[in-house]
């Protein structure tokens, strides 16, 4: 295939910062996290103002790094919490725009992405994408029943890394994705928890609402209990979500959602730490054994990934556990901007065809 000339801007809005990558084929990567203060979030709340001051970030940043935007072939962010989609690299358009200015699935700071890309992309006139969003739906029929018919499961979790770690386990192996069964467990300020068998994602636990608790976010939590606490008129429907969604996990239990913050808290002799820490194992160790139910407990790996993988302390008290399962394979961190780049690079170079929303 022929090398792409031009750089692509890659984008992964957080909740706390905007993480942007620069590649070019045959030159190092460049990177940044670009920050954001809490007194700039709160000025800047809500998602167009979100975008025009993120926009701005990033616009900066290129020119700090000496990157013309007439230079870029390509621009691509992470998808948001848009509708089921099957996995891909898509083009941002008008009905995809939309969908991520509505927020119509919910609020997340990942429905930026696509939006930053195309502000860029627009100036630079060139074609902006979005790679494996968080809607990813490639579920099994069975896997969509709640149990009540009033309700389906749905799909929403870490798809980009999850992914492209198992893309990357396949690749080492010498084998295919699709040849491949694998359960990958993402653990960053959510958990998720999946099952891979012919290049799909058949189930996975959503995690915004679903499976292990994690360092913001609640988890499954007592139906009855919950449905109680709504009608005791104690919260507005905001102030709990944010309970269980941003300030749930481990920041509700000890007022912190940093990871090593808690790790020193326990090595100061902190036992409640240590115990929460221990419970937050223990779910995650659950949500697998889960999933190797469902793959009838023929796997060729588990695959750990995400920010937490970095955790000395967390890796300690869940590996072990994990030994009966067998080839236990972890890549820790995020490598989100590479699968990024190399989703929208695909495409470029004619080896896949951009999807339409």
């Amino acid at each position: 295939m022929s090398e792409v000339k031009g750089y692509i801007l890659t984008c992964n809005p957080g909740s706390t910062s905007t993480k942007i990558g620069i590649f070019k084929e045959g030159e190092e990567p460049k990177t940044q996290s670009l920050r954001h203060s809490d007194d700039e979030l709160a000025y800047f709340e809500g998602i167009i103002p979100q975008l025009e001051f993120r926009t701005e970030k990033v616009r900066n940043a290129l020119e700090e790094l000496g990157i013309p935007i007439n230079e870029l072939a390509a621009t691509v962010g992470r998808g948001g919490l848009l509708k089921p989609l099957k996995s891909g690299t898509y083009g941002v358009d008008e009905n995809l725009m939309k969908d991520l200015k509505e927020e119509a699935r919910g609020s997340h700071a990942s429905n930026l992405g696509g939006l930053i890309a195309n502000n860029i992309a627009k100036e630079a006139d060139c074609p902006a994408f979005i790679v494996d969003p968080v809607s990813v739906d490639e579920l099994e029929p069975v896997a969509r029943y709640s149990g009540c018919s009033l309700f389906e499961r749905t799909s929403l979790s870490h798809a980009l890394n999850t992914k492209a770690v198992a893309k990357r386990f396949a690749k080492e192996k010498g084998k295919a994705y699709e040849e491949l069964r694998l359960i990958v467990v993402h653990l960053g300020s959510g958990v998720s928890v999946s099952s891979h068998v012919g290049g799909r994602m058949i189930d996975v636990n959503n995690s915004r609402e679903e499976g292990p608790f994690a360092p913001d976010r609640s988890g499954t939590v007592p139906a009855m209990a919950l449905l109680d606490m709504c009608y005791s008129g104690h919260y507005e429907k905001k102030v709990l979500a944010t309970k269980l969604f941003k300030r749930g996990g481990i920041a509700s239990y000890l007022d912190t959602m940093d990871m090593q913050k808690v790790v020193e808290m326990i090595e100061g002799g902190d036992e409640k730490a240590a115990e929460v820490v221990d419970a937050l194992v223990y779910q995650i160790r659950k949500e697998i054994g889960a999933n190797f139910a469902v793959m009838e407990g023929k796997i060729d790996s588990l695959i750990i990934t995400g920010g937490i993988a970095f955790n000395e302390y967390v890796m300690s008290r869940l590996k072990p556990k994990l030994e009966w399962i067998g080839d236990v394979t972890v890549y820790p961190g995020e490598d989100e901007l590479q699968a990024l780049y190399e989703g929208a690079l695909r495409v470029l170079k004619g080896e896949e065809t951009a999807r339409k929303y």
